[in-house]
């Protein structure tokens, strides 16, 4: 997984995606940075961009499937 971290007009925006699979880009979750210290993701951020990766995965194993 990547992250994208962009500041824009003193706020913070994040993207998290995957390049993990061939043929197909995933973007997991977008967020704004709303915390004022630290660079930690909070953790139901992290929590939800493990459950978009494991729906990604299994989306794009069908896809793998159904295009053999």
């Amino acid at each position: 997984m990547l992250e994208i971290v962009e500041d824009h007009d003193g706020e913070t925006y994040r993207a998290v995606y995957t390049v993990k699979f061939a043929d197909i880009i995933y973007v997991l979750h977008v967020f704004h940075k709303k915390a004022k210290k630290g660079v930690t993701t909070p953790a139901h951020e992290i929590d939800k961009i493990k459950a978009r990766l494991k729906q990604a995965e299994e989306v794009y194993e069908t896809w793998k499937r159904q295009k053999l």
